[in-house]
């Protein structure tokens, strides 16, 4: 039987990746910044064909971006924090507004639509609890649509990782 992990589809306007699309996705998400020759040898390609199938996945946005890994405590951020947020009423309107009004907000890193108990899950990365608190009480709590928040401060992140398990 077929390993499922390499038996990945794209859409429609996709082609299907094989074993040496994946090894290159494996390679850039360890070293975005690795030169063509070098990812050429460590996918066992030559160069040329190498660069084509990176460009064939730049432009069919399996590769969205590159970009820095920065770390946010060497650079003051050091509060973590994930916020439930429970709207008043869950209809197209409402979730539309509070879907703009969360992209104004610079300190929120993640957003996530889920299903449960609440309506969505924030991730916001910030300096300190005084800047959290004017964060939630100035910008978050003024928009409407919102009927409560529950705030979980993380005391340790055990693991994080941006990387997908292809």
């Amino acid at each position: 039987m077929e390993n499922t992990k390499y038996n990945l589809m794209m859409d429609s306007s996709s082609h299907k990746l094989d074993r040496i699309d994946l090894h290159i996705l494996r390679v850039l998400q360890l070293n975005g910044r690795i030169s063509n020759v070098e990812l050429s040898q460590k996918v066992n390609l030559s160069p040329a064909p190498c660069l084509v199938r990176v460009k064939r996945l730049e432009q069919e946005g399996i590769i969205q971006r590159y970009r820095a890994e920065l770390d946010p405590v060497k650079l003051g951020f050091g509060l973590l924090a994930f916020v439930e947020v429970t709207l008043d009423r869950t209809t197209p309107d409402v979730f539309d507004k509070f879907k703009q009004a969360v992209q104004t907000i610079d300190e929120i890193e993640e957003c996530h639509m889920v299903a449960g108990g609440f309506d969505y899950l924030i991730k916001i990365r910030c300096i300190d609890m005084d800047a959290y608190r004017r964060i939630l009480g100035e910008k978050i709590a003024t928009v409407n649509g919102i009927s409560q928040t529950h705030t979980y401060v993380v005391m340790e992140q055990v693991k994080s990782s941006n990387e997908l398990n292809i």
